[in-house]
């Protein structure tokens, strides 16, 4: 791919997996379920968000939504699934694209 083929590019897409990356999963993750977030980037469609056309803006940083359920992705990652409600959007994302704005909303009073 040419400079002027990313100039253009609708998205650009990350790597999965970084060499120098640690694994995640030797310690516990670091949000749970219930978390308020708040997302730290734009999260467009890769093509596996379906009913959506590919590079479609899903989230936009600054969203908010909550921490539904965590998986892991490729035996390294954790990828916490965010309900974004006011978008009516679930998506998967790392903890280092999220920010925690209340970890204690879903405590019994």
């Amino acid at each position: 791919m040419t400079e002027a083929d990313t100039a253009t590019a609708p998205y650009r897409r990350e790597r999965a997996r970084n060499a120098d990356d640690a694994n995640e999963l030797v310690g516990p993750p670091v949000l749970e379920q219930g978390f308020k977030v708040k997302a730290l980037r734009d999260v467009r469609n890769d093509g596996t968000y379906p009913g959506r056309p590919v590079g479609d803006f899903l989230i936009r940083e600054g969203d908010v939504g909550y921490v539904i359920s965590i998986g892991t992705y490729l035996q390294m990652y954790y990828i916490y699934a965010v309900d974004f409600y006011e978008k009516r959007v679930v998506v998967g994302m790392r903890s280092r694209e999220l920010e925690v704005i209340d970890a204690h909303c879903n405590d019994p009073q």
